[in-house]
């Protein structure tokens, strides 16, 4: 092992929090990439710029500016015959916004989450192409939102884990020229590898020595004596990079956590080292690992706004498992909140909704010792109790009913 990457000075089991990322005022100088490295997935175009906030604003922190609030908006024209509309899907876009946030306009409801100077990431899905994932059509929406609110394109940063899965959903494709997009994992490795190297050249790769979440939990069969299978650490364009993060989670059943929604769109897709949380089909702990990777302050600042791609969804075989669209259907709706917690409780809700009427179990009823009829569970017991439990540490609110029930309206364009 040539680097166990020693991390820190605080001890073992604490969270290193927003206070070791320090601000970095100026901008990193260098050359900028070849027309190759733009065309493979603009990784430098040009000076990367540094946010000026880069723990992150409290006030933002889960639940966010809305506890408790999701609106949902339903437009039939989103898809039809395989096809997204842009237009039906920007109406949508700022429709939902302005219901979340009382803006008069969506210009003014951007302007409610980011402001000049913000530098910006977009957490997108790939890993569902081309069936079910973060819509190319809502990116693009986001990012003139974004500029709306005074955002300019080179502080942008479109990404998610992987770099391979973000490149073949074609996401580099489709971006304007200033936006960069990538993966916090570069290249190759296992869970535990990470690339301290050429960020310069690539803002978006790389993981923080000094940030981490630290778990007693390893991936089964790993070495307990190293140290390094008890941490998970952040992506430096969480801690060095971007102040902010808009969201876009998709509707996705799960076979380890039940659902996939904006809680594990954060823990999984902003840490490396995320296997161990379900590593086999008997240690499957997604309901620890997800809660309290996004109780790190850094996380549960910077993800500012959540907006669900619902336009199609994924109702059993998920995230990925789903081949020639099975168990796929246009659900043509868009879900937003700031509150991960309950977006994902209504999120549940939806999903278990439409396996009713597929005549399947829901989903906490479902895995390999449960029930099975599809006969593609992979794991023991589904665990969806991830969201309840991210509730009792305070990052959103739960209840259906009470006064502290979550507030979920539906709009129908």
């Amino acid at each position: 092992m040539s680097d166990r990457y020693p991390c820190g000075t605080l001890k073992r089991r604490h969270f290193l929090g927003a206070a070791t990322a320090t601000a970095i005022g100026a901008s990193l100088r260098g050359s900028s990439a070849s027309a190759d490295e733009k065309a493979e997935g603009r990784l430098a175009a040009g000076p990367v710029h540094y946010g000026p906030k880069p723990d992150g604003d409290p006030k933002f922190a889960a639940p966010g500016l809305y506890p408790g609030r999701v609106v949902e908006v339903k437009n039939p024209a989103m898809i039809q015959n395989k096809t997204k509309d842009r237009e039906a899907i920007k109406a949508s876009l700022g429709r939902g916004l302005t219901e979340l946030t009382g803006a008069d306009d969506a210009t003014g409801a951007w302007r409610t989450f980011f402001e000049p100077g913000d530098v910006v990431g977009i957490k997108v899905v790939p890993n569902g192409w081309p069936h079910a994932f973060s819509s190319h059509e809502l990116v693009l929406e986001t990012i003139e939102g974004l500029k709306s609110a005074g955002v300019k394109t080179k502080d942008i940063f479109v990404f998610d884990r992987f770099r391979g899965e973000l490149i073949k959903a074609e996401y580099d494709k489709i971006l304007p020229a200033d936006v960069r997009c990538g993966g916090l994992t570069a290249g190759g490795g296992g869970q535990t590898a990470m690339d301290f190297q050429g960020f310069e050249k690539d803002p978006i790769a790389g993981y923080d020595r000094d940030a981490y979440v630290y778990m007693d939990l390893i991936h089964f069969g790993e070495d307990p004596k190293d140290d390094r299978q008890y941490r998970s650490h952040l992506g430096k364009l969480l801690t060095q990079v971007v102040n902010k993060v808009v969201a876009i989670p998709c509707l996705k059943d799960h076979r380890s956590a039940g659902v996939t929604g904006s809680l594990k769109n954060i823990s999984h897709g902003s840490v490396n080292n995320v296997a161990r949380s379900h590593a086999n089909d008997f240690t499957n702990v997604c309901n620890q690992f997800i809660p309290q990777v996004v109780t790190h302050p850094i996380l549960r600042s910077k993800y500012v706004l959540h907006i669900m791609d619902g336009v199609r969804g994924v109702y059993h075989g998920g995230p990925t498992s789903v081949q020639n669209g099975r168990w796929t259907w246009d659900n043509n709706a868009l879900l937003f909140a700031t509150d991960p917690v309950a977006l994902d409780r209504v999120q549940w809700g939806l999903i278990d909704a439409k396996r009713a009427l597929e005549k399947l179990p829901p989903v906490a009823a479902s895995g390999k010792t449960a029930l099975d009829p599809a006969g593609i569970e992979g794991f023991d017991v589904r665990q969806p109790q991830h969201i309840a439990l991210a509730y009792t540490l305070g990052l959103g609110r739960y209840e259906l009913k009470g006064d502290a029930a979550i507030q979920h309206s539906v709009v129908n364009l």
